[in-house]
């Protein structure tokens, strides 16, 4: 996308700016064009097309999604936490990773974190003018939140208690020495920010469009960026015959489980924490025994570092809910850290495939696989001996098929973010699920801003279940055992990019065996 301008720091979405993009995407789409792809290897034309793909993200930006013109929330730009997928969820502008630097800051740290800060002002002045026609009135209606937390977020970086999270663990940012400069910058940041969200909260009254970008474009995008095999019609389909399976599956785990006692964790901070702990090393050796990732220090140090801390009663939402009773459905979505250590310290060797993709074109893939794998860890016997535990994983299918089938509505410009929180509220089993939470509010939000993410969870777990499938029938037509470890193995060696070229790389395998 646009890189801010070394004079001011700030991205240039003017048409001229913008035009200068299109420029460069028609001449590299012509040089890719001229390369006849029949002739090159398997692993050639795959990256051929993802590459295509990246092209045709980049166009959606441009034609469709226009975040910069249409999105209060892509200025958001200030991040105290890694994200637990390859990239940051949904459009943004240039951000500023507070988690990337080593605190206390160095010289050349504290110079390139105070430029970045010093232009957020500037930033969101030019914001105002770039977002001067959008009339998406979800975006704007829900948009201040993200500012609010950004303000919130400088304010504790300028008093030095700010807590960082990374694939490494938890950290506080300090400030003393080199970063103690920082504060007036920070100060004047976090001043523009409160006030770019209080413009938003008097806007969002005057902006009374849809925000949804419609079926068409989501088609286009779900079939030419994100190489799905499924449009929105499909996805609608599939979405709701898995909230029917998580709920007819948690009611037949209830009858099974009637006579158990129900599952509780301890009540106590201290306790609860020593219990997460505990669980987070069991999952992890869990994954190990089964061969489902093989020995190494990273993997083993990936899900405790991203430990599941202790929440009153009524600080809890959804997933607060699910980790009162038990934390271990939560971290087997936390595989993603896994596969964040894989991508740290096992690149793949192939350069267009090392890095994260862009456009979250890796949606379907990361969001999949974390999701499946809490129900692979069910069946694979993690809860043979707490059989409630299953319940859970229930619970979190449903809400997460609940949840993505609102986030289809909301793109057909059939619900308002209002109206999906309260579908996604309804079809989560128990209650657990508060529409005016800011759960739900942030989830659905992400969702309209990223076209197919509310869905990925689901869409890629499926794609994944039925590479499973081919791969086991494949196992049995050879006469051999179902071997999990090297499916699994086999299934991640071509990289976090869509499922569909996860699948021709796997066939070329084939062919070439």
């Amino acid at each position: 996308m646009i890189e801010p301008s070394a004079a001011t720091g700030v991205p240039d979405y003017s048409p001229a700016g913008l035009r200068i993009l299109e420029q460069r995407l028609t001449t590299t789409r012509a040089r890719l064009a001229a390369i006849d792809r029949r002739n090159l290897t398997p692993t050639d034309q795959i990256n051929g097309d993802l590459i295509e793909a990246e092209m045709n993200g980049l166009d959606f930006q441009l034609r469709v999604l226009r975040p910069w013109a249409r999105d209060p929330g892509y200025y958001a730009t200030v991040w105290s936490e890694q994200s637990d997928v390859p990239a940051h969820e949904g459009p943004n502008a240039p951000v500023i990773d507070l988690w990337r630097y080593a605190y206390p800051l160095s010289a050349p740290d504290s110079t390139r974190l105070s430029k970045q800060l010093a232009a957020i002002p500037a930033l969101l002045d030019a914001a105002r003018v770039n977002l001067a026609g959008s009339q998406a009135h979800d975006l704007f209606a829900y948009g201040a939140r993200a500012f609010h937390d950004q303000a919130d977020v400088l304010a504790q970086l300028e008093a030095g208690t700010l807590e960082l999270r990374s694939l490494e663990g938890r950290r506080r940012a300090d400030l003393s020495g080199e970063g103690q400069r920082l504060r007036p910058v920070i100060r004047a940041a976090r001043v523009a920010t409160e006030r770019f969200a209080a413009w938003i909260e008097a806007e969002a009254p005057r902006r009374t469009g849809p925000s949804g970008i419609g079926r068409a474009d989501y088609d286009w995008a779900a079939r030419h960026v994100y190489l799905s095999p499924y449009d929105w019609a499909a996805q609608e389909i599939l979405l709701k015959r898995e909230l029917s399976r998580a709920w007819a599956g948690l009611a037949l785990e209830e009858v099974r489980n009637r006579t158990l006692p129900p599952l509780a964790m301890p009540q106590s901070a201290n306790a609860f924490n020593q219990a997460s702990l505990a669980k987070a090393e069991r999952f992890t050796q869990f994954l190990i025994d089964r061969g489902m990732v093989p020995d190494r220090p990273w993997y083993r140090a990936a899900i405790p570092a991203q430990l599941v801390k202790w929440r009153p009663p009524t600080e809890r939402d959804f997933f607060g809910h699910v980790v009162a009773q038990d934390p271990l459905p939560l971290y087997s979505h936390f595989y993603h850290w896994m596969e964040l250590a894989r991508m740290a310290h096992e690149p793949h060797p192939d350069p267009v495939r090392q890095g994260p993709l862009p456009f979250n074109i890796w949606q379907d893939r990361s969001e999949g696989f974390a999701t499946a794998m809490e129900e692979l860890a069910m069946q694979a016997g993690l809860y043979d001996d707490l059989p409630r535990g299953r319940e859970l994983v229930w619970i979190m299918l449903a809400n997460r098929a609940a949840r993505g089938l609102a986030s289809l509505y909301v793109q057909d410009n059939r619900m308002t973010l209002a109206e999906a929180g309260r579908f996604h509220a309804r079809w989560t089993p128990r209650g657990w699920s508060d529409p005016d939470s800011r759960l739900v509010g942030f989830e659905q939000l992400l969702y309209l801003r990223q076209p197919g993410y509310g869905a990925s969870y689901i869409v890629g777990k499926i794609q994944l279940d039925d590479l499973l499938a081919r791969q086991s029938e494949r196992a049995s037509r050879a006469g051999r055992p179902f071997d999990a470890a090297a499916t699994l193995a086999a299934l991640a060696q071509p990289g976090i990019m869509p499922l569909s070229l996860v699948e021709r790389a796997l066939d070329a395998e084939e062919h070439a065996n």
